[in-house]
């Protein structure tokens, strides 16, 4: 039995480790830990929920450890923010008994916080992307003594359109000493950029295709659309779920099925790509501790949420493709342990779900409540997008028509007000010649006065 002593690891990452509760390393860990040691590039192929996170984390910690800090000598690129944080957080467990410093660094929050702690000078960078690109411009990441380069969820950075990112971050650092390597799935994309940046790799547990993890229970529930939320909430309430990862499509269908959920007293808060990162660390962070029974999530959300002893996962909506479904449960059955995922299709899901049955490699058991009106009438979670649409142009036009209308109002006004200038402008004008008119015809009269009081004297004398 291979245990973490075993590995080679020193004893502060040991002490780590045991303060973790982890007590033998997972198949990825084990298979790529030592060779990681030794200074070898890694190819990690493994299903979400491996421990491949570790796998990495600790061949870096073992390698800087007694290094002088405050330069930068690891970078890590993750594809969202969530998993950034995941990986930043996790580091400082597994660093608490080092002096080694690390930042996550990410878009969707202020730039100067990040770009402070870089200029302090940090050990370990996790970024992503984008944001990174943005340090580099203005000169705020460092890289000189970078050693070592970690790619994490390299086929989720490819499908978020991130490979020419990475590429670009390629050429702003130093070649690498050792470059780690690890992706859920390998598409052809990712091959080719393993080949072209890999040195005759260490190929660690390299599947062709993914699976879930082995202690996941996969249901499907058939049910119409229009009833998947009352579905969810009978679910929820008979099974006594107290935790609940569910997965929509759409952002609108999240904060709907959020609302949907709230209504029936199951307390829920969503995730996604239009809620700011305040948003999404709050709903994430009080899932965590238990404040929300569930929290409903896009798949922006599938990589990065590492939520200890999940116990189920939703897919309110099935995935497009495969990979994403072998994702989304992989948040559930994590690190060897056991967890539930369901996933509710309407008829026309049927063909996605035989393309992730054709994956998995077999038929996944179809379960109907006996005790639940399949053909009642209900809401669909999602108002159809042409009614949207309409609904939106409607709210544009009455927008218009009020601000003509208040521009109207308001050219009304400043021309009465305009108006009513004028005529004070005018009568104080008026008033004002008048009060002239009568200073001249008293000083007429004074001079008048004034002349005949001369002659009649001159005529007495």
């Amino acid at each position: 039995m291979v245990s973490f002593q075993s590995l080679g690891l020193h004893a502060d990452l040991l002490k780590a480790v045991d303060a973790l509760g982890f007590t033998e390393p997972t198949p990825i860990q084990s298979q790529s830990i030592p060779h990681a040691l030794e200074g070898r590039d890694i190819l990690g192929c493994a299903a979400t929920g491996s421990g491949k996170t570790a796998s990495f984390l600790l061949p870096i910690l073992q390698r800087i450890r007694d290094q002088p800090r405050g330069v930068t000598r690891a970078l890590i690129l993750a594809p969202t923010r969530e998993l950034a944080l995941q990986i930043h957080a996790d580091l400082g467990d597994l660093a608490r008994f080092t002096k080694v410093r690390s930042t996550a660094v990410f878009g969707g929050v202020n730039i100067n916080p990040q770009t402070k702690e870089l200029r302090k000078g940090v050990d370990v960078v996790v970024a992503t992307p984008g944001r990174l690109l943005d340090h580099f411009q203005q000169g705020h990441a460092p890289m000189d003594g970078l050693e070592v380069l970690v790619l994490d969820e390299a086929d989720r950075m490819l499908d978020m359109g991130f490979l020419p990112d990475i590429k670009r971050v390629l050429r702003h650092i130093p070649k690498p000493d050792q470059i780690l390597f690890f992706s859920a799935t390998m598409p052809k994309e990712i091959e080719k950029l393993t080949r072209e940046i890999l040195q005759d790799p260490v190929k660690v547990a390299l599947q062709v295709k993914a699976a879930p993890a082995e202690g996941v229970t996969q249901t499907l529930f058939p049910v119409p659309q229009k009833l998947k939320t009352d579905l969810l909430v009978k679910l929820i309430q008979e099974k006594g779920v107290y935790q609940a990862l569910v997965f929509t499509r759409t952002k609108h269908r999240a904060d709907r099925l959020t609302k949907k959920l709230n209504k029936a007293d199951i307390h829920a808060e969503r995730i996604h790509g239009n809620r700011s990162q305040a948003q999404r660390t709050r709903a994430l962070d009080g899932f965590k501790s238990g404040d929300f029974q569930v929290l409903v999530a896009t798949d922006i959300a599938s990589r990065g949420i590492d939520v200890e002893e999940l116990g189920h996962v939703v897919n309110f909506d099935v995935p497009n493709m495969s990979e994403d479904y072998i994702h989304r449960v992989g948040r559930t059955a994590r690190a060897e342990s056991t967890g539930e995922a369901w996933t509710f299709f309407a008829p026309d899901e049927e063909e996605h779900i035989r393309t992730i049955e054709r994956a998995v490699k077999g038929d996944l058991p179809r379960v109907t409540l006996d005790d639940f009106d399949y053909d009642a009438g209900g809401e669909a979670v999602e108002i159809p997008r042409e009614e949207r649409i309409a609904k939106i142009r409607a709210k544009k036009r009455e927008d218009r028509e009020r601000a003509k209308a208040k521009a109207e109002r308001r050219a009304q006004a400043e021309a009465q007000a305009e108006k009513g200038r004028a005529e004070k402008a005018s009568g104080a004008k008026e008033g004002g010649d008048r009060k002239r008119r009568r200073r001249r015809g008293r000083g007429g009269r004074r001079g008048n006065g004034s002349g005949a009081g001369s002659g009649g004297g001159s005529g007495r004398s």
